[in-house]
């Protein structure tokens, strides 16, 4: 079989967008399982409770924008663009949030896991065509989406909730990346052969 010159180009710029997601997608795990370990094992401060809330969707936001940016900017990213923007508001929301209760912070969590999971879902699904091995994105923004809604419902109905309603969620977040730059890895290399 004949190669052209474009096709092994292509096969090229494919096999190094492929690489660059695998290792944007091993980042946010790193952090989505460092952040959990912190949320559980730290000894907490309001300071550091505070700190570690506002930061989850404050890193999110940069971590799409950064991954929107690298792969044709937000205009051409408009679910990651979506997905900046509700993680913005997110981080004020909770820091704002804080001067109330952990209650009022676990609700504006599940809002923005519902509106963050449906930005990622979509995303999961346009990347699909391009690169394939995007099952477990699309599964982490439908999970999100209802971790959201439970969220939303323990705000409501529990007494007292603390970053310990949160920390399984950076955990599961952490899975699903790890799963994604895993598969990106080593499934793709032979969908280019």
């Amino acid at each position: 079989m004949t190669t052209t010159t474009g096709d092994m180009t292509n096969a090229g710029a494919r096999a190094e967008l492929t690489a660059n997601l695998s290792a944007y997608y091993l980042i946010r795990a790193i952090v989505a399982a460092a952040w959990a370990v912190a949320a559980v094992a730290i000894p907490h401060s309001n300071a550091i409770t505070a700190t570690l809330l506002v930061s989850y969707p404050a890193w999110d936001a940069f971590a799409n924008w950064f991954d929107a940016r690298s792969s044709g900017g937000l205009r051409t990213n408009q679910t990651q663009a979506l997905n900046v923007a509700v993680s913005l508001v997110a981080a004020i929301a909770v820091a704002v949030a804080l001067q109330f209760s952990m209650n009022a912070v676990v609700a504006v969590f599940g809002l923005w896991a519902i509106a963050a999971g449906f930005a990622q879902l979509i995303t999961g699904v346009r990347r699909w065509r391009t690169f394939g091995a995007q099952w477990a994105m699309i599964l982490s923004g439908a999970q999100s989406m209802l971790a959201g809604v439970f969220f939303v419902t323990q705000a409501v109905l529990a007494k007292d909730t603390t970053i310990l309603e949160v920390a399984p969620y950076a955990a599961f977040g952490a899975l699903y990346f790890l799963i994604s730059a895993a598969l990106l890895m080593f499934a793709n290399p032979r969908r280019g052969a």
